[in-house]
């Protein structure tokens, strides 16, 4: 169904076809009236009028032979129109004009003589067709881009029927008029004297062949002869027709059907043609079968290495697939023998073909995967699909290595075109210094966009930066060493001259002495960077292509996962030290004596133990001079005169004791044991490893290697104990309760998905990187308050386990940009996201989920995200993301990813990615802005701030004996939660404080830890519920933000009647002789002032986007 849909909307309607039929009967009857030339010297271009330049690079300009212009000998309409394979958006309609024998001379075949003309001759046609009032447009464009073959574009007259169809005018020699033999790829027909503009040839200097230049000869006098070819295996196959157009999409989604030496619509049909030439296809077969038989074939076979033929009886007069491969990469012969329709296409291109071919094979073949919409339905821009790309800035530089590579002959063969000529070896070049690493080494497909006939035609330096995309094998990619042959084996000398300085001798554990190339780099993200070290060495040493052209853009987002001044890599080595600092403390708590019931399991919850935490925990030593000690108790405080202390965040380890029947069954109860054992662990600790503690009810705070771990006991009872509800009638029924779920989530949940990200980790090296990327964007869009992180950790699970089309990701940047687009592109509304972690859900469950997903969707969170432990209840997203918070995020990600692509893709303009991670601040109607020495994570921010305060604070992890540091403690963290819940504060007051007289405990907002805070007499009356949350929502990026945003709730400037009761921040007015409430502005941002005084610098009221 879904294809048949997609069917109707790329095919053309008869209605369009009758315009189209009815626009080429009048381009038929304007070619025969336009008036013949006298005949002149091809040099001699005069004739031409001033609004008309020849659509050819005539270099060098000196040739013989005569021209004049005669009518055309006949016009034929060629190509998919008439096939009905046409498909949307661009309608082309070809159409070869016979050029008449008469204004050919004998050797039209050499030096570029037949090109020139054909040049001519559409500069005249274009000159005549300029005038006329039928055509909207009439432009000169390059056949596939290719130098050597000008076309000319008609469009109709009238802005809706300019888009509907561009006829592409062919100018073709008359039948007969060439001896085919000439042009075998063997043959030469572009003198070197004559290329290099010298008098006299040199003596018994051998000529070069020039295959491609013959085969663009050769494909002139082939139109006709394809179109016959292809009609009669289209006659009486409808699938055919429907096939190509699924092939056609499949192609332009992939980037692969435009541009020089692309695998374009035309070429893809002869393929189809071929298949049924060799019964792999049967005219039997629908749309969707042809799809799968093609794509198999060029899974498996590899025109590079074995060619193909359409040739049926072979005349042994014509050259055989042996001289094709010796000319060009890649081999298609036509069924005349004579014509390599892959004669531009690069041996890495047919690879790319063949790899996605592959991939999509095994889609198709994959139950859990909806391959229509995979693999039709979703583009593959290169930046999405390559783990890593690099762009060639200046093409220009081409011509060094042509020169450097020796590639005369070449030139000559491409018409001078040196990006042609290069191409080929620069990236089987990278493709021999990148074996092993990468699986693909592909390129950008040169393209030349169309040109009025006024100007002069595109110089071969016009096509613009080139693009290269890596796509790695994970296990290899970042290895440090390329080992060579043995110092005594003949390749070795053949290693050497390939890696230049580069390469050195080496001894290595075997004992054997070996040619080696050792790379540069210490961190984990340097390493990821041994290929672009890789790249620009063998680029410049063998191509002479300066360091300056290469833009190389495979990590540049990751500058904003880095802190420290020094470039200390992007944080995975401190997530590997926090991980084994966690290993050992669990051994420690397991081997513990003296526990009355034993430890039975240490599970890590914090995103750092799952490698995920934006920006890892740094071992840290508190320096007593910078706090207020309170010596009773051993601890610290911040200290008022001083900033505020850096932030230390308590990772959380849950610690489940054995079952007992020692075990009391009443829930304060347990609570009261569990707090013993807290101090327990905490005295077992500080007696048996010497390590500091601070035990508290809920937990235990254990300060070990500068890494501050907080131990919370769990029981494994204790979710079902609070489930228990006595009824009236005195049964005993069990039920969820907030408290229950809290628990279940705190206990078994969260340490369940640590775990098993943990895994994937393992698996995918680059997973913890990608989600700390997709993390930092979200928090400086100032949403992290409004979507868990579990939530965007299992969004990035997704990448990695259900990467189709793609391949999972190999770098963080592809996977952080693939994040985005799966926001901004997942249709929420209708489909629940599976994360089939551990590949815990079989083909039954999925299907099992989705269709209940359908029957219950209004009941359930806008983002249902089920994994294998958490099928119905999508747990990390029942309260948040709101549908209008998760609107805004789609808004911001399709925003941040056509920005991105644009600027990645662009390596002319400044790189500055950063852009995306900057929030656009105009969309809030108040901001408050904060004093920076008292926010503690400032120096995460995305621009480094340029002054940073002292923190009080030491790198040291071997510290012992120390007062234990300030942890978890972070001013605006504190003030956000005031400006939350304080207007339950004001319920009396009518919503207006004098200074001074603010309720204890919330003026020291500025020198409290929070707990201390929350325990002061003022609890009673808070309650998150009547906050400021009333009136108004506050957004903060909670890594080092300046600013917190307030949006006000549209409703709560709409006047309500007078009560007493709900007089909180709002004053009265009347209204129509009635007494109204509306918000009191002035006073609430006064208060937000009064609140954060020592933290707040200032209050910026958007006052012009808000009424009253």
């Amino acid at each position: 169904l879904q294809i048949e849909e997609l069917l109707k909307e790329v095919t053309l309607k008869e209605t369009k076809k009758k315009k189209i039929d009815a626009f080429l009967h009048e381009i038929n009857s304007l070619l025969s009236a336009i008036p013949e030339t006298p005949e002149t010297e091809l040099t001699d271009q005069a004739w031409l009028p001033e609004g008309v330049k020849v659509p050819f690079l005539q270099v060098p300009f000196s040739v013989k032979g005569r021209f004049r212009f005669l009518s055309p000998a006949e016009l034929k309409v060629v190509g998919s129109y008439l096939l009905g394979t046409c498909i949307k958006p661009e309608i082309n309609v070809d159409v070869a004009v016979t050029m008449p024998r008469e204004i050919f001379q004998d050797k039209d075949n050499l030096n570029q003589r037949y090109h020139r003309k054909r040049a001519l001759y559409l500069a005249h046609i274009a000159q005549h067709f300029s005038k006329e009032k039928l055509f909207g447009s009439v432009k000169f464009a390059y056949m596939n881009s290719n130098h050597l073959k000008p076309i000319l574009l008609l469009r109709p007259q009238g802005s809706k029927d300019e888009k509907m169809v561009t006829v592409r005018l062919h100018a073709c020699p008359a039948l007969g008029l060439f001896k085919p033999s000439r042009f075998y790829p063997s043959k030469n027909n572009v003198r070197t004297a004559w290329f290099m503009e010298q008098s006299t040839p040199k003596e018994g200097a051998p000529e070069p062949p020039t295959p491609h230049y013959n085969n663009s000869i050769l494909c002139d006098t082939v139109l006709l002869s394809h179109l016959h070819f292809l009609s009669s295996a289209a006659a009486d196959f409808p699938g055919m027709k429907d096939g190509l157009a699924l092939l056609k999409v499949w192609l332009n989604q992939r980037q692969l059907s435009k541009g020089l030496g692309c695998f374009s619509g035309f070429l893809v049909s002869m393929l189809v043609a071929y298949l049924l030439m060799k019964r792999k296809i049967v005219k039997m077969m629908s749309g969707y079968q042809v799809l799968r038989s093609t794509l198999q074939f060029l899974a498996t076979t590899d025109l590079s290495v074995m060619g193909i033929s359409l040739a049926k009886d072979v005349d042994a007069s014509l050259p055989v697939l042996d001289d094709f491969h010796q000319a060009f990469e890649v081999v298609f012969v036509d069924p005349s023998g004579l014509v390599n329709l892959c004669a531009d296409m690069t041996a890495s291109k047919y690879h790319q073909v063949q790899f996605e071919a592959k991939r999509s094979m095994e889609i198709l073949d994959d139950r859990t995967v909806d391959g229509f919409q995979v693999l039709l339905m979703t583009t593959k821009p290169m930046l999405r699909a390559f783990d890593h790309v690099f762009h060639l800035k200046h093409v220009s530089k081409l011509q060094g290595t042509c020169k450097k590579m020796q590639l005369l002959n070449e030139l000559m063969d491409r018409g001078g075109n040196y990006v042609a000529a290069a191409l080929p070896f620069v990236v089987s070049l990278l493709a021999r210094g990148l074996a092993g690493r990468a699986l693909l080494v592909t390129h950008s497909l040169p393209q030349i966009s169309e040109w009025p006939i006024d100007a002069e035609p595109p110089k071969h330096k016009d096509v613009g930066p080139l693009t290269f995309g890596l796509l790695f094998v994970p296990e290899f990619a970042a290895s440090t060493l390329e080992k060579g042959p043995q110092a005594d084996h003949p390749e070795a000398l053949d290693f050497r001259t390939f890696w230049g300085e580069k390469s050195e001798l080496r001894r290595f554990q075997d004992g054997s002495i070996c040619e080696a190339v050792v790379w540069q780099a210490d961190t984990v993200c340097q390493k990821r960077l041994i290929p672009e070290q890789i790249v620009r060495h063998l680029l410049k040493l063998h191509m002479d292509i300066p360091e300056s052209s290469i833009c190389y853009t495979g990590a540049l987002l990751e500058s904003v996962i880095r802190t420290g001044q020094e470039a200390s890599g992007t944080g995975e080595e401190a997530m590997v030290s926090v991980v084994c600092s966690y290993d050992d403390l669990s051994r420690k708590l397991w081997n513990l004596k003296g526990l009355p019931l034993t430890v039975t399991a240490v599970q890590g919850v914090h995103p750092a133990l799952r490698y995920t935490d934006v920006f890892p925990p740094i071992p840290m030593k508190p320096i007593y001079s910078f706090h207020t000690r309170i010596r009773t108790k051993h601890l610290l405080l911040p200290s008022e005169e001083k900033p505020c202390p850096a932030y230390i965040a308590p990772l959380k380890i849950v610690c489940h004791m054995e079952g007992s029947g020692q075990w009391p069954q009443d829930k304060e109860a347990i609570k009261r044991i569990k707090a013993a054992f807290h101090l327990q662990l905490a005295e077992l600790l500080q007696q048996q490893h010497q390590l500091v503690c601070r035990p508290a009810v809920t937990h235990t705070d254990v300060y070990k290697d500068g890494y501050v771990f907080r131990l919370q006991v769990a029981y494994h009872r204790e979710p079902l104990i609070l489930k228990e509800v006595v009824t009236p009638e005195g049964m005993l029924k069990y039920q969820d309760t907030e408290e229950s779920r809290q628990l279940e989530l705190e206990t078994l949940h969260l340490p369940y998905l640590t775990s098993s990200l943990h895994g994937l980790q393992q698996q995918h090296p680059v997973f913890g990187s990608t989600c700390r990327l997709a993390k930092r964007w979200v928090s400086a869009q100032l949403l992290s308050d409004n979507i868990s992180e579990e939530c965007v950790d299992l969004l990035v699970a997704f990448l990695f386990l259900h990467p189709a089309p793609f391949t999972p990701p190999s770098s963080p940047q592809v996977g952080f940009l693939r994040f985005l687009d799966l926001l901004a592109t997942f249709d929420w509304k209708n489909n629940p996201l599976i994360v089939n972690l551990n590949a815990g859900l079989t083909d039954a469950d999925l299907t099992e989920i989705k269709n209940k997903f359908v029957a219950a969707r209004s009941r359930l969170p806008i983002m249902f995200i089920a994994t294998p432990k958490d099928q119905w209840s999508s747990m990390w997203t029942q309260e948040r993301p709101s549908a209008q918070i998760l609107q805004r995020l789609l808004v911001l990600a399709s925003e941040s990813l056509r920005a991105l692509e644009e600027q990645l893709m662009d390596p002319l303009n400044s790189q500055d990615v950063k852009m995306v991670f900057r929030p656009p601040l105009d969309f809030y109607d108040v901001l408050i802005h904060l004093n920076p020495n008292q926010i503690p994570r400032h120096l995460e921010s995305v621009d480094r701030p340029l002054k940073s305060f002292s923190r009080g604070v030491v790198k040291n992890s071997t510290a012992v004996k120390i007062l234990f540091p300030v942890v978890d403690y972070d001013p605006v963290q504190c003030y956000l939660q005031e400006l939350r819940v304080s207007m339950a504060l004001w319920g009396g007051i009518g919503g207006y404080l004098p200074k001074g007289e603010l309720p204890s405990g919330v003026q020291v907002i500025s020198c409290l830890p929070l707990q201390d805070l929350v325990g002061c007499p003022a609890q009673p009356l808070f309650s998150t519920q009547d906050a400021f949350s009333d009136l108004a929502l506050f957004f903060y990026d909670k890594h080092g933000g300046e600013v917190i945003a307030v949006l006000w709730k549209p409703l709560s400037f709409q006047p309500q009647p007078f009560k007493v009761a709900s007089m909180k921040g709002r004053m009265v007015t009347t209204l129509n002789n009635e007494l109204v409430c509306i918000p009191n502005v002035e006073a609430i941002l006064e208060d937000f002032e009064v609140l954060g005084e020592g933290l707040v610098k200032s209050i910026e009221a958007r006052t012009e986007k808000w009424t009253i």
